[in-house]
């Protein structure tokens, strides 16, 4: 029958003619040599160029990587080999090699050489750790050598093609070959040897148009390929799959079975003449060179084909090759074996199949194991290999429960069953056709559109489900079934025993209630395996995850191709290590650790059964907490996550979120001194006070914020709760902790003007400093403005003449001594209620104060007769402290028993004494008054400097 395999495209690159094709072994990756004379790279996962090489002006007839050296060589029509590093894309080495066209280049799988076939009718060997010396010159041919090949089997041998129409087999010891195979009616253009050696096989093709295999040890035809209609110009046999590849001039690529030399696949892509082929042992991918590009194909799966029975032995096909190891104890022997890291399994060789295996699978009980490919399946028994049964079918499947008991898919039409062995009932699915089947607890047939189940012990139809899955797996219970589709999956459970209490009655739309669904998992599914009522299964994406109740947990991200794609497939599960294997592309067989124990808490928290949950979690190590507390939570159960788990970060996280702010607070309590200044520990003091504040514990809230340096939430709490204590800290701290902006708010709403002014000097802010003082300070104006002018003067000498100040420019400031007057009030006032502050209480009766115009209301009281008790009485309305009404009382007086002095030059300053003074004879201030500055020292004038320098006053006091 004929080989089951889908054909994909990986890659298709539109370019000049491409004359050379090579695919690199690890990395996905061709290599196009170019008519042009320039050589590509091209990630065939991707579909991408990674580099472009330009070579030369004239062909490039040939390119081959050199892995192990990070180079590829290539041959051009200027009869030079150029040798560039293909990582950093240097040139490494050009020389001339040939005194003709250069052919084909051919690297030694293990040695430093390089052979090249030319049109001058020789081979030569190149060295290069000998600085690519031409170290041995083969000579024999009479025509262009086409082509040259080392035999895999014995690599100190080679085979040349050339136009003479032979075929001639050498050595590297010697000049002169060994033999010529001879049987082209035409020139020979390639040929490619057996890739393992249980054959001793040679492939050709020639210009007559056929491609024949050879055996070089009786150098005889054993089989010719027809069907080409053009000239064959290469030809593979692929190293990893039992085909045989050609191409030729009549623009088609054939793809034949080794085995019988079947024609599988005929592949024509409309890009005119094929040229070359090239495979890897690595992947089963095909490269194909054409006049139009470049196309790499995907030649049925890359997937191992492996099986795990429930004992961990391990069955896998390389190739035709069968080979069996356990994985039982591996992980754990000696010191462990990490997480993720290939296990060194020691393999045991169980035999050769007959056929091509494309899926291997134990039966329930891992005594038989089954292969199936070419059309046809083999029975065997899983310890000897022994054939057991056999036959022919498109797919094989096996019984949930029957050691004998399997399914074939006879064609798109039937459906056979087998019991024990033996053909007990052929199934004919009401659908058009059947694409596939999949075995467990029911026999399930998929259509295009829907897929049926039916009963493996009568073949009666059980239900139809309307998805199309590419696969199903069933719990090891049989009450649970997972149909995969292409970007979701669906979790049904099944009633067996409503199945059976139907027994020959079931109508055709199927058993009522034999399925229901449970949930949807949102995810591409590649492989897995149930385990209990978890599912453990990997994604498209090589994601490592595990399903409970429709919650997905990723318990590793997996090594992906290029292209993010998954590499690793799901095998099996043993309890007793609580471990899963997986298996790559490569058949390198990894595991992961997941406790059977934590897998049932989780399904009995899924069932809300929290007894057997509880009597489980003692099982669970107490490493594992965090992982069960952090499942609890993306439960909904936090309460419970948060007595579980073990990690304080996450224990804090679960107290704030639940609102258990004393829990969290006593957390914060044990941080380590050394981890209080923290990025980490100062959010969760935040949180912590965020948290607090919902709860209107403002305490907590107050103590969070100054353990996290929570200046602007202290300003907000201070100044909402009135704590004028609390501010005045705050403005000290903020400003130590460099928030000067808060420092200067608090500092202002508590009255320090003083602090306001100092950090503003201290911030370099002297014009801020300046304006303010003039408003709030004004005792401070010269000394703010004198640094001011500091400043400025380094910058500009005229700007900072033109700053005026009281004592050089006193009729620039108008009021200025009156604005003393309510500065020494308002610090009096600040002083005398310093220590309780003032009553929110007060607040209806003192909020019309803040309307009030201080110095015209001084002014205003000034203005009036000379000073009685009834107007001191009066000024006890602006003041409201004794020490300033004594004040400005001794300021009046003073004015009042004055002598009049002969007014000479009007002086600006004394406009305070001319209100305050008796209207019947102007005030005049002579010369002396003006300068007698140290007079202001006295202590009951100091409020009204012109006033204080008149020596009688002094006497008055």
């Amino acid at each position: 029958m004929p080989l089951n395999m889908d054909i994909r495209k990986k890659l298709s690159a539109s370019s000049e003619r491409v004359k050379s094709v090579d695919l690199h072994q690890t990395e996905p990756w061709a290599l196009a040599a170019l008519y042009s004379g320039n050589v590509m790279i091209w990630d065939y996962e991707t579909a991408t160029m990674v580099k472009s090489f330009e070579l030369s002006d004239l062909p490039v007839r040939c390119a081959k990587f050199i892995c192990r050296r990070q180079w590829f060589v290539a041959a051009s029509d200027d009869m030079a080999l150029r040798i560039y590093n293909y990582n950093t894309t240097e040139k490494v080495r050009e020389f001339e090699a040939h005194g003709d066209y250069i052919r084909y280049l051919e690297v030694h799988p293990t040695l430093p050489y390089v052979l090249s076939a030319s049109d001058d009718m020789s081979v030569k060997l190149w060295d290069w750790e000998r600085n690519w010396e031409n170290t041995q010159y083969f000579e024999g041919h009479s025509h262009y050598v086409m082509m040259v090949r080392f035999n895999p089997k014995d690599t100190n041998t080679f085979a040349t093609a050339s136009l003479d129409r032979s075929i001639k087999v050498w050595g590297l010891g010697s000049p002169v070959y060994h033999y010529s195979l001879e049987g082209h009616e035409r020139g020979v253009n390639c040929i490619d040897y057996y890739p393992s050696g249980d054959r001793p096989y040679l492939l050709s093709g020639a210009d007559d148009r056929s491609v024949k295999i050879w055996d070089y040890q009786t150098k005889s035809v054993v089989h010719t390929l027809e069907g080409h209609t053009h000239n064959v110009c290469s030809v593979i046999f692929h190293p990893r799959l039992p085909l045989i590849a050609s191409c030729g001039e009549d623009g088609t690529v054939r793809i034949w079975q080794s085995a019988t030399y079947r024609q599988e696949h005929t592949l024509n892509y409309g890009m005119e003449r094929a040229w070359a082929l090239a495979a890897t042992p690595g992947a089963n991918k095909l490269a194909i060179g054409f006049d139009e590009g470049c196309v790499v194909v995907e030649l049925g799966s890359d997937d191992a084909v492996a099986s795990m029975d429930a004992t961990g032995r391990v069955v896998w096909a390389s190739n035709n090759d069968i080979r069996t190891a356990s994985v039982k104890g591996l992980a754990s022997a000696g010191e462990g074996v990490p997480d993720g890291e290939a296990l060194q399994v020691t393999p045991r060789d169980l035999g050769t199949c007959e056929l091509y295996p494309q899926s291997i699978a134990h039966n329930c009980n891992g005594r038989f194991v089954a292969v199936c490919g070419d059309g046809e399946f083999i029975i065997y028994t899983a310890q000897a290999l022994r054939n057991k049964a056999f036959g022919s079918a498109l797919d094989f499947v096996w019984s949930g429960t029957g050691t004998g008991d399997y399914a074939i898919r006879e064609s798109i039409r039937s459906v056979k069953i087998f019991k024990n062995f033996t053909e007990h009932a052929t199934v004919r699915p009401a659908v058009a056709s059947t694409e596939g089947i999949f075995g467990g607890a029911l026999l399930g047939a998929r259509g295009p559109e829907a897929i049926l189940f039916y009963d493996f012990s009568t073949g009666d139809f059980v239900q139809k489900i309307d998805v199309n899955p590419i696969a199903v797996y069933w719990s090891e219970a049989g009450d649970m079934v997972l149909l995969a589709c292409e970007d979701s999956a669906y979790v049904l459970s099944y009633n067996a025993a409503a199945v059976a209490a139907a027994a020959g009655t079931v109508s055709e739309d199927g058993v009522d209630g034999s399925f229901e669904l449970l949930y949807e998992v949102s995810d591409a599914i590649t492989s897995g395996r149930w385990v209990g009522d978890c599912f453990i299964y990997c994604n498209a994406t090589g994601r490592l995850n595990y399903s409970v109740g429709g919650n997905i947990q990723t318990l590793v991200h997996l090594d992906t191709t290029s292209a993010g794609a998954t590499i690793h497939r799901v095998v099996g599960y043993l309890a007793k290590e609580d471990r899963v294997y997986l298996v790559d592309k490569q058949l390198q067989i990894v595991s992961y650790k997941i406790m059977m124990a934590m897998l049932q808490y989780q399904t009995a928290v899924m069932r809300g059964d929290f007894d057997a949950a509880n009597s489980l979690l003692p099982a669970i190590p107490e490493t594992e907490y965090v992982t069960v507390a952090r499942f609890l939570e993306a439960q909904g159960f936090k309460e419970e996550a948060l007595a579980v788990t073990t990690d304080l970060d996450h224990k804090f996280e679960l107290a704030v979120g639940l609102g258990h702010i004393d829990v969290a607070h006593a957390l914060m309590d044990e941080v380590p001194p050394e981890d209080a200044d923290a990025t980490d520990t100062q959010a969760k003091w935040k949180r912590l006070g965020d948290a607090a504040l919902r709860a209107n514990n403002f305490a907590l809230a107050e103590a969070a914020a100054v353990a996290s340096d929570d200046f602007s939430g202290l300003l907000l709490l201070y100044s909402a709760t009135g704590n004028m204590a609390g501010m005045r800290r705050l403005s000290g701290d903020a400003g130590k902790g460099g928030k000067t902006n808060i420092a200067f708010v608090a500092g202002l709403l508590t009255g320090r003007v003083e602090d306001c002014v100092d950090l503003l000097v201290d911030t370099k802010r002297l014009p801020e400093a300046a304006f303010f003082s003039r408003t709030f300070l004004p005792s401070r104006v010269k000394d703010t403005v004198d640094m001011w002018r500091g400043d400025l003067s380094k910058t500009s000498e005229t700007a900072a003449k033109a700053l005026a100040d009281p004592a050089t420019n006193p009729d620039l400031f108008p009021d200025y001594d009156i604005a003393l007057q309510v500065e020494e009030m308002f610090l009096a006032q600040r002083d005398a209620v310093a220590a309780g502050g003032i009553p929110a209480s007060d607040y209806l009766t003192a909020r019309d104060d803040l309307d009030l115009e201080l110095i015209e209301l001084i002014k205003t009281q000034l203005a009036a007769a000379p000073p009685t008790p009834v107007a001191a009485a009066a000024l006890t309305e602006v003041v409201s402290t004794e020490a300033d009404m004594v004040a400005v009382t001794h300021d009046m007086a003073a004015v009042s028993t004055e002598d009049p002095v002969v007014e000479e030059e009007k002086v600006p300053e004394v406009d305070v004494v001319e209100e305050v003074a008796a209207p019947a004879e102007p005030v005049v201030a002579a010369e002396p008054v003006v300068e007698a500055e140290p007079v202001a020292e006295v202590e009951p004038v100091a409020e009204v400097e012109p006033v204080a320098e008149v020596e009688p006053v002094a006497e008055v006091e």
